[in-house]
């Protein structure tokens, strides 16, 4: 648990995902636990991960703060909303659930462009707000389509236990015009609070089991420290492709465990 627990707080934290979207599969694939309690576990390891990285990435000046406060309000509001009807869901549904959001996160990678987005020639475009959240050599656009995506995200995160780092970054990397790097920091900050929003349903219904999330979010933890501190020396398109080939591994175990195949 402790070296899966590094190695998904390290993905996490380079991608902005949160580390959730390994650490589900890990505990139920890995260690035989149920997928509830896994998402539970997994909430906890994601506010370790943004607690642990969001501070070296606004230190560096990477993540754009504004952003990232605006948006939340909306993914906090889906994490409540989430949380509520999560039990409500069979495991079953839920695992299938979350193969399709690997696949969808793997698809959304590949296609998605490197480098940053044009600030364009026209420096007044958009909203005055719009205007406000954007950053150095890149403007922000599509706020509306940021918030609904926010929504969204904050509800995954609270059905499958993953930040809505998934969501968020492809949303503000491919409909809002943030470079992927700005995405995934920003996306950091994020993820700690869209994680709390839920993580307190969970709790109080008694689906996080100690000794489960101890070893798996001290592992988060040194992960995602690691991880933030060496992302500025990485070549992003090699860790995109390690990271697709990841999840769609990944995506292949949970539908065989939602067709009730696995073993």
């Amino acid at each position: 648990m402790l070296g899966g627990g590094a190695a998904a707080g390290a993905f996490g934290s380079l991608l902005g995902l949160g580390g959730g979207i390994l650490i589900v599969p890990l505990l139920t694939l890995g260690f035989g636990l149920p997928l509830r309690e896994a998402v539970g576990v997994s909430l906890v390891s994601v506010i370790v991960t943004s607690s642990a990285s969001s501070g070296v990435y606004l230190r560096r000046r990477v993540a754009n703060l504004r952003l990232g406060m605006t948006l939340e309000l909306f993914t906090a509001m889906g994490a409540l909303a989430g949380g509520l009807i999560a039990f409500l869901l069979s495991e079953e549904l839920l695992a299938g659930l979350f193969a399709a959001l690997l696949l969808y996160a793997a698809l959304t990678m590949l296609r998605s462009p490197t480098g940053s987005v044009d600030a364009g020639d026209d420096a007044t475009a958009g909203s005055p707000r719009e205007r406000s959240l954007s950053g150095p050599g890149y403007r922000v656009g599509g706020l509306g389509r940021g918030a609904a995506g926010g929504v969204g995200g904050g509800a995954v995160s609270a059905l499958l236990g993953i930040g809505g780092g998934p969501v968020m970054v492809p949303v503000m990397h491919l409909l809002m015009g943030v470079p992927l790097r700005v995405a995934a920091a920003t996306s950091n900050l994020m993820i700690g609070v869209t994680a709390s929003a839920s993580a307190v349903i969970y709790l109080l219904r008694g689906e996080i089991d100690p000794y489960v999330a101890g070893p798996t979010a001290i592992g988060v933890f040194l992960g995602a420290t690691a991880g933030s501190r060496v992302a500025h020396r990485i070549n992003i398109r090699i860790l995109r492709v390690l990271f697709v080939a990841v999840l769609l591994y990944t995506a292949f175990q949970m539908i065989r465990r939602a067709l009730g195949l696995a073993g």
